[in-house]
């Protein structure tokens, strides 16, 4: 079978990106970075999604020697002008910590209301997915790049026990329940991530 990496550890991820690319071969086996344990840690230096989601699919795509796809999101916020954006998960200076960082955003958007009481609290979910082949692949140099987008707008307080991040602050247009109060599989149809795999699924079939 042809194979490709995606990088993360996370189970869930790449069952759920099994299943997208199923839809299009069946010829397709998506391992994980623990797949490959001694893969490094590769620093998110860049200052959009997508030079971080570039960073690193080519370092997984090196590493391992396989194509390679990587994701990089962050939520987007207008009154904040565009924060923490790139910066989401260490918003707050500690990378992962979802309670800080979401304090941290409606701690600043109460700041803002109380001087605009009409605060305008849109915002958005992007997500970039890249994808690199490592050196001796027909494609090797052809980074491709698919974004997805989920807007909404940010609420008050917190609501909901699933998702991650910042899903419970986070209603998205059209609907009256936060990411974190709607189930998975609605989120994946709707999701910046669920969007821009189903874009670079086809894709990805016709360049293995």
């Amino acid at each position: 079978m042809k194979q490709v990496v995606l990088a993360t550890r996370n189970a869930g991820k790449i069952a759920e990106f099994s299943r997208l690319l199923s839809e299009h071969a069946q010829d397709i086996q998506v391992l994980g970075l623990a797949d490959f344990p001694d893969m490094p840690d590769v620093e998110e230096s860049g200052t959009t999604l997508t030079e971080n989601a570039l960073l690193k699919s080519r370092a997984v795509a090196a590493f391992t020697q396989l194509p390679a796809l990587a994701d990089d999101s962050g939520l987007f916020v207008d009154a904040l002008g565009g924060d923490p954006g790139v910066y989401s998960a260490r918003w707050a200076g500690e990378h992962g910590n979802d309670r800080a960082n979401t304090a941290k955003v409606l701690a600043q958007l109460q700041e803002l209301a109380a001087t605009t009481p009409d605060l305008d609290r849109s915002a958005a979910f992007r997500c970039a997915i890249a994808l690199s082949f490592p050196a001796g692949h027909a494609q090797a140099g052809n980074d491709l790049v698919e974004m997805g987008e989920m807007p909404g707008q940010v609420i008050e307080a917190p609501r909901g026990d699933g998702g991650f991040g910042y899903d419970p602050i986070f209603i998205p247009a059209g609907l009256t329940l936060t990411s974190a109060e709607i189930d998975a599989h609605h989120k994946d149809e709707i999701s910046h991530r669920g969007r821009a795999m189903r874009a670079i699924a086809p894709i990805l079939v016709d360049l293995l």
